[in-house]
């Protein structure tokens, strides 16, 4: 069971202008996410902006134009520094603020460090050119890279006392962070290949003729394009409704937070179901609006009573009565 630290300890000055760095990287670089972690109170907004800070200079170390080698090396310096941070060696006054950020969260919250490993991992795969035959090949892979995640998040938002099933807690975050990876390689499906890189299994694209790939704005002569997006939602959907067993489990504002960032996805994935081809035409985005409601509707613990009723434990009561 993970449970939060009731009262983080004060921070000083220079962690504080470190968290405040992080928070600014956040704002910049991923739009999505601050509107999910904006619903969390202040010592967890700053945690989860220090773990996004690191993983974003992991994964601007594996899409940058540096040579594979040159990659390979800066990123086992970060997981060098990364070891730095767990092992308490970081000094508040340490000229890398996300350093001195989360080495300052590492000590606020039971964070499991080690999925930070994983992400480096997973970036690894990236620049060593890894494509992927089967789904469950590249569950490896969004596990590393957003499974992680959701389990690093999940050290921040701690479990509600009293929940019952907080024991799948790490599970079901992980399951939340596969639904949310296979959203995006569905919307970044045209960017990545033009970038070299396919993440679909190899045996869906065959499946529905797309093995040519997708270098234009149009399907591949002959292939049934809608038919392959149609079959990775479903997939993504089932994993969003297993992941979503989740938000019970977490205290309110954790819980909206959560809420906000999925069911950004959930919407993004709605879109891309409508318009399989859009993704081949341009990245695939809500607008502000409609990420306020979302986030919104999350505060407001919608779709946490919505999972809490569906719950297989109260399935099982109901069918006993």
């Amino acid at each position: 069971m993970i449970r939060t630290v009731e009262s983080p300890p004060p921070a000083s000055a220079p962690v504080l202008a470190a968290y405040s760095y992080c928070e600014a990287v956040t704002g910049q670089q991923a739009r999505n996410f601050a509107y999910g972690i904006r619903l969390l109170p202040t010592p967890k907004r700053r945690a989860m902006s220090a773990l996004y800070a690191f993983s974003r200079r992991v994964d601007d170390i594996g899409d940058g134009a540096l040579a594979a080698d040159v990659k390979v090396a800066r990123l086992e310096d970060t997981r060098t520094l990364l070891d730095r941070v767990r092992a308490g060696k970081v000094e508040e006054d340490d000229t890398d603020p996300v350093a001195v950020a989360l080495s300052h969260a590492a000590s606020a919250f039971p964070i499991p460090l080690g999925g930070l490993d994983e992400l480096i991992d997973g970036v690894l795969m990236d620049v060593r050119g890894e494509t992927y035959e089967t789904w469950d090949d590249l569950k490896v892979y969004c596990r590393c890279v957003a499974g992680a995640i959701g389990r690093l998040s999940l050290g921040v938002f701690g479990t509600e006392g009293g929940a019952r099933g907080t024991e799948r807690a790490a599970e079901y975050a992980d399951t939340l962070g596969l639904a949310l990876q296979l959203t995006n390689i569905l919307r970044d499906v045209r960017e990545d290949a033009e970038g070299g890189r396919t993440y679909l299994p190899s045996d869906d694209l065959a499946k529905f003729g797309c093995s040519a790939g997708f270098d234009g704005p149009t399907p591949p002569e002959g292939s049934d394009f809608t038919g392959l997006v149609h079959f990775e939602v479903r997939r993504a959907r089932a994993l969003f409704a297993e992941g979503y067993r989740l938000l019970p489990l977490l205290d309110r504002r954790s819980g909206a937070c959560v809420a906000a960032m999925a069911g950004i996805y959930r919407r993004l994935l709605d879109r891309i179901e409508r318009d399989p081809e859009a993704v081949l035409r341009g990245r695939v985005s809500l607008p502000g609006r409609e990420k306020a409601y979302v986030a919104v509707r999350g505060l407001s613990g919608l779709d946490t009573r919505h999972v809490s009723r569906r719950s297989p434990a109260r399935q099982t009561a109901r069918r006993r009565t």
